[in-house]
C-alpha cells in the first residue's frame, strides 16, 4: 500500500480502518512493542503521520508473512528510523534519535518531511497488496481487511470488521462480497500450502459462524404456526456456513427454520422431514462426491399431513455439489443466496419473486457456497 500525504496526521480509528485491524490492536501494538506515533497531540489523542502509517503497514505485512509480532515491530521501527535519518535538516532528529522522541521547535514533524522510502526487495506483489498473501483478486476493501486480520489471527479485528460489514451492507451483500470470498481464498491457500493455513481457516470460520448465528437470533421473533424450513447437509457433508447464512437471512424475514447441521445420515434426515413436516427442505452439498440425487428425490416425494390433504415439501438443492445434475421432480436448484431467499419467501406468501428480491437486495444472484 502506498503511503499518501495525511496532512497533520490521522486518528487511531482512521488508521485501523486503513490497515484492516481493530483500534484495540493498534493500541495494543503501541503498548507492547513501542510502535506508536512519533508525536502525540494534546491530551491522550494519538495522531499518526505518514512515516507512522508506513511503519504500521510494514508491521501488518511482516506479521501476515508469519514473522513474530515482536520481531516484526523491531523491523518496522527500524524502517521509520531510517526514513527519519535521511532528513538532516529537521531539527531534533538524527540517525541515532530514539524512535519515540517528539520533534520540538516550530518545524513540521519529521514524518511529514521525510521522503517515502524506496520499496524493499521483499515487497508484496500488486495482487497481494492487501498484505494477506491470499489469492483474493478484485474484491471489496473490507474483504482485504478481513483477510489481513485472519492471517494475523487477530480475533478482535475480525469481530469488529464482520460486525461493521453487517451494519453497513446487510446480510446478503456481506456474505456474498466479503465473507464468502475471504473464506474461499483461505481455503485455496490452505489446500496449496500443506495445511499451513489451517488455523487461519478455522479461526475465520468460527468468527463468521458466530456473526451469522448472532444475526439469526437478533432477527424478528418467530412465533408462527407455519411449517418450518429444514436446513441440513447431506450425509458426509461437513460445510455448514452457507446454511448458516441462509438461516440468518430467513430469520430477518421472520421465516421459521430448523437447522440440523453437518453430515446428517440419510435415515435421520428422512425421519426429521416426516416428524417436522417442513414447507421446504434445503439440502446442502459442497462437492459432487456428497450430492445424493436419490436422497433428494425421496425427500421430495415424502407425503406430509393428513390423509386426503397430503403435500410434499419443496426441496432446494443448494451448493456446488449439485452442479451438472438434472433436478428431480419437486426439487429446484437456486443459484445463490438471494435466489434461495426469494424462492422460500414465495412459499410463505410474501409475494416476492426472484427479480423483486434481487432488485431489493441489490445486484445479481451470487455464489452460495464458501468455507466450512
Amino acid at each position: 500500500m502506498t503511503v499518501h500525504d495525511t496532512g497533520p496526521g490521522i486518528t487511531t480509528g482512521a488508521l485501523a480502518r486503513r490497515l484492516g485491524v481493530s483500534p484495540t490492536t493498534v493500541r495494543s501494538w503501541d503498548r507492547r512493542y513501542g510502535i506508536g506515533p512519533a508525536e502525540r497531540g494534546d491530551g491522550r489523542h494519538r495522531r499518526w503521520g505518514p512515516a507512522d502509517v508506513a511503519m504500521l503497514e510494514e508491521m501488518c505485512r511482516l506479521t501476515a508473512a508469519g514473522i513474530p509480532p515482536a520481531e516484526a515491530a523491531r523491523a518496522a521501527r527500524r524502517k521509520r528510523s531510517a526514513a527519519a535519518a535521511v532528513t538532516p535538516d529537521a531539527p531534533g532528529v538524527t540517525a541515532a534519535a530514539p524512535v519515540r522522541t517528539a520533534v520540538t521547535g516550530p518545524a513540521a514533524p519529521v514524518e511529514e518531511a521525510a521522503p517515502e522510502p524506496p520499496p524493499e526487495p521483499a515487497a508484496p506483489s500488486r495482487r497481494s497488496a492487501a498484505g494477506s498473501g491470499l489469492p483474493l483478486g478484485d474484491v471489496r476493501q473490507e474483504c482485504r481487511g478481513l483477510a489481513r486480520a485472519a492471517v494475523r489471527l487477530d480475533a478482535p479485528a475480525m469481530e469488529e470488521l464482520l460486525r461493521a460489514a453487517l451494519a453497513e451492507y446487510g446480510l446478503v451483500t456481506s456474505w456474498e462480497e466479503i465473507m464468502a470470498p475471504t473464506l474461499r481464498a483461505v481455503g485455496r491457500k490452505w489446500e496449496s500450502s500443506d495445511d499451513r493455513y489451517v488455523e487461519v481457516e478455522h479461526l475465520l470460520s468460527w468468527h463468521v459462524s458466530t456473526t451469522l448465528r448472532r444475526a439469526a437470533v437478533s432477527g424478528p421473533a418467530v412465533a408462527s404456526p407455519a411449517a418450518p424450513v429444514l436446513l441440513t447437509c447431506v450425509p458426509a457433508e461437513q460445510h455448514t456456513l452457507p446454511l448458516e447464512a441462509l438461516a440468518a437471512g430467513l430469520a430477518e424475514r421472520g421465516v421459521p427454520t430448523m437447522m440440523l447441521g453437518a453430515a446428517v445420515p440419510a435415515e435421520a434426515l428422512e425421519s426429521a422431514v416426516r416428524r417436522s413436516g417442513p414447507a421446504a427442505v434445503v439440502l446442502w452439498s459442497q462437492s459432487r462426491s456428497t450430492a445424493d440425487p436419490a436422497l433428494a428425490e425421496r425427500v421430495a416425494r415424502t407425503a406430509l399431513g393428513m390423509r386426503g390433504a397430503r403435500v410434499s415439501p419443496q426441496v432446494l438443492l443448494a451448493g456446488p455439489g449439485w452442479l451438472g445434475r438434472t433436478p428431480a421432480p419437486g426439487t429446484v436448484r437456486p443459484v445463490g443466496l438471494r435466489e434461495a431467499l426469494a424462492l422460500i419467501s414465495r412459499l410463505y406468501g410474501e409475494g416476492e419473486g426472484l427479480a423483486d428480491a434481487t432488485e431489493r437486495e441489490g445486484g445479481d444472484a451470487g455464489a452460495f457456497g464458501a468455507g466450512r
